[in-house]
């Protein structure tokens, strides 16, 4: 839980004089789900981005416990990547990631333990780790260091192109929805209506929706306590990981 704005004598500090308030962030506007006539709509409008919306829906899954959603996260992503997998008690021949098998390699557990995940999540760095220890390149962008038209821009870059997933950490509050950090994968980009699709892993909770672009930008770049740095995107590939690095200028121009 973060601090609040108290000063050291646990005072709350008022606005200095003649200066107005601080701005309060704008209200979220509200999410669509995917399986509403609207959600429906955005999906299959000819402009929206979906490379990536078909793989990842075959391979959606719940998170098997409350904390689990960045495990659940990376295994939806590298199965759908298809990236070559352990065995699987059970099914003989037939290899896939599971939520348990993702420990399953020494290079894993050096990252992060189940135990350990099971008790309190995964940061972002952590979600990285647990990702690059299985063989594909997995690129981290914290929220506090993107402008807004560069998270647009890699949201537009990835979701385009079918051979990357694109994860995302950010605080439930910010959209609007009831809880805390959450990871779950991005499917979609819909140019009409600046949104974005996130298949969420809690489906006992919350189903896909479409969400504002802007409010999402604002729940990556919320601070995550257990890191002391704020939430934001990993970007999974089996490819060249200079491709996806956010433009240092101003990006292409929102279309």
């Amino acid at each position: 839980m973060g601090r609040s704005a108290l000063g050291g004598s646990g005072a709350a500090i008022a606005p200095a004089a003649n200066q107005p308030p601080a701005a309060a962030a704008p209200l979220p506007s509200t999410p669509i789900p995917l399986a509403s006539a609207a959600g429906q709509a955005l999906l299959v409008d000819r402009r929206t981005l979906r490379a990536d919306y078909g793989s990842l829906s075959q391979w959606l899954e719940t998170q098997a416990n409350l904390a689990y959603c960045g495990v659940a996260s990376a295994v939806v992503s590298l199965n759908s990547l298809g990236q070559p997998a352990p065995a699987v008690a059970g099914y003989g021949n037939y290899r896939f990631w599971t939520q348990t098998n993702l420990f399953a390699a020494p290079a894993s557990l050096a990252v992060v333990r189940p135990e350990q995940v099971a008790r309190q999540g995964m940061d972002l760095a952590q979600l990285q780790g647990l990702l690059a220890s299985q063989g594909v390149v997995a690129q981290r962008f914290h929220g506090d260091s993107l402008s807004l038209a560069q998270f647009r821009w890699l949201l537009q870059r990835s979701l385009a192109d079918g051979s990357d997933r694109l994860l995302v950490n950010y605080h439930r509050g910010a959209l609007g929805q009831q809880g805390g950090g959450h990871i779950s994968p991005l499917a979609a980009y819909a140019r009409h209506g600046d949104r974005v699709l996130i298949l969420d892993v809690a489906r006992y909770r919350y189903p896909p929706v479409w969400v504002a672009t802007g409010d999402l930008w604002r729940a990556v770049r919320t601070l995550d306590s257990s890191s002391g740095r704020s939430r934001g995107l990993v970007i999974v590939s089996t490819g060249d990981p200079e491709r996806s690095a956010p433009p240092a200028a101003t990006p292409p121009a929102r279309r």
